[in-house]
């Protein structure tokens, strides 16, 4: 099967929708499967285009057999709203010539990852014209989140690009995305149940794995006693998490001598988080870290946190919780009862509200001084990532969906598509 994967961020070496993007991509061409893959420059989490990548020029480079097309891209360096959307359109214009280039290859099938939508138009074009079989997947309701963020406002505005992104989300012949809430929100949309499929994040439960974090490594480097109790952030530090949380935490915590923060990632919010913590002599910041140190990274916790906006509940899950759980290491998510974050990570970690250092702050306190709650809530956490995350699994039944798709070519009543409960 012939495969063009149109993914705005394709960086198998990073976190977030760029590497899962390339580990997908991988894993088809792994299959046998034929995988072309058409993206912009890496930029993120730093919001800057990485070394030995251009912003200006069309690239066309090898990976692990994949042959990749890197279209030009203008990034912000202050991604706010309007910019937002510029850099957004800059992708769609620039890489438009390389989509309609494959008309000769004429793949069986298109797969475009939202974010962004604004790339939904030319790829349904594209496939209608050849014939082929058109695949969106929505790594956040993009849409939604704008406007409950505030990145975009008004009544009107909302009712046009509500209505926008219906008429193009009915014209796919598949529509996945990533959890149970995210899939009624699809629903909410149009989209039928037939061409809807479930196709979650996942985790390489061998790569991460429960490891020691008291001995040497990252501890050793930042000047952290093995018996201090570190609270570990690792993700991009932008609007959606709702990262101000950690530093109010952080500074009620502040005579808890055994209680460090550690804070890795980078992002449009990570300047204004180091001001709020200045003067907290146990917040500790790393960079994005080697994908070759993950485990090591994710193993030095004892505790993960994982700050979410009550605003941007249930229109994106976070691609970082699998590897938390993996981890075997204890988890406090806010999340309000009954949100998908909340109901993965209760019984599994503590849920307190969103916006509320104070609670957050109690909870941290708490397993700080309860180790064996921190391993029995660890454990499950392992436990279910093995269950229900596991790459392989997934990946599996998404090729599967990906073959059932192609068979539906020219039929107007589409086979139901295998989701996450089904062998």
């Amino acid at each position: 099967m012939k495969i063009l994967l149109y993914s705005m961020n394709f960086a198998p070496e990073l976190a977030g929708i760029g590497k899962y993007s390339g580990e997908m991509a991988d894993w088809l061409q792994a299959r046998g499967h034929d995988v072309r893959v058409i993206a912009a420059p890496p930029f993120f989490p730093h919001w800057a285009v990485f070394e030995g990548h251009s912003a200006w020029a069309y690239r066309k480079s090898e990976h692990n057999g994949l042959t990749v097309w890197r279209a030009p891209t203008w990034v912000p360096a202050q991604p706010r709203a309007l910019a937002r959307v510029a850099h957004l359109v800059s992708f769609m214009l620039s890489s438009l010539p390389l989509l309609l280039a494959q008309a000769r290859w004429k793949p069986d099938l298109v797969f475009v990852v939202e974010p962004p939508v604004f790339c939904a138009p030319a790829v349904l074009f594209f496939s209608k014209v050849l014939g082929i079989q058109s695949w969106l997947h929505i790594q956040d309701h993009e849409v939604d989140a704008a406007f409950s963020l505030g990145h975009l406002r008004g009544a009107g505005v909302r009712r046009v690009a509500l209505s926008l992104e219906r008429w193009l989300l009915t014209r796919f012949d598949r529509v996945s995305t990533l959890s149970a809430a995210m899939m009624d929100k699809a629903r909410s949309k149009g989209i039928d149940e037939g061409r809807l499929v479930l196709f979650p994040n996942w985790v390489d439960v061998s790569a991460i794995h429960p490891a020691p974090g008291t001995d040497g490594g990252y501890r050793a480097e930042l000047g952290i006693a093995p018996e201090a109790v570190v609270v570990l952030y690792a993700g991009s530090l932008g609007s959606k998490q709702g990262i101000e949380l950690l530093a109010e935490a952080a500074g009620l915590l502040a005579d808890q001598r055994n209680i460090h923060f550690v804070i890795c990632g980078n992002g449009p919010s990570r300047g204004p988080l180091m001001s709020a913590c200045a003067g907290l002599d146990r917040v500790h910041f790393l960079d994005l870290q080697p994908a070759e140190r993950l485990n090591e990274l994710l193993g030095m916790a004892d505790i993960h946190v994982l700050p979410q906006r009550a605003d941007a509940a249930d229109l994106v899950m976070p691609s970082k919780l699998g590897g938390m759980l993996a981890s075997g290491k204890a988890v406090i998510a806010t999340a309000h009862p009954g949100t998908e974050l909340g109901n993965v990570v209760a019984g599994r970690g503590l849920v307190v509200p969103p916006g509320d250092a104070a609670v957050l702050a109690d909870a941290i306190a708490q397993l700080a001084h309860s180790p064996a709650l921190r391993e029995t809530l660890g454990a499950a956490g392992r436990a279910f990532a093995q269950a229900e995350l596991d790459q392989d699994a997934i990946l599996s039944r998404f090729e599967q969906a990906l073959l059932r798709c192609v068979a539906d070519r020219g039929t107007t009543t589409p086979a139901p598509p295998l989701h996450e409960s089904q062998p």
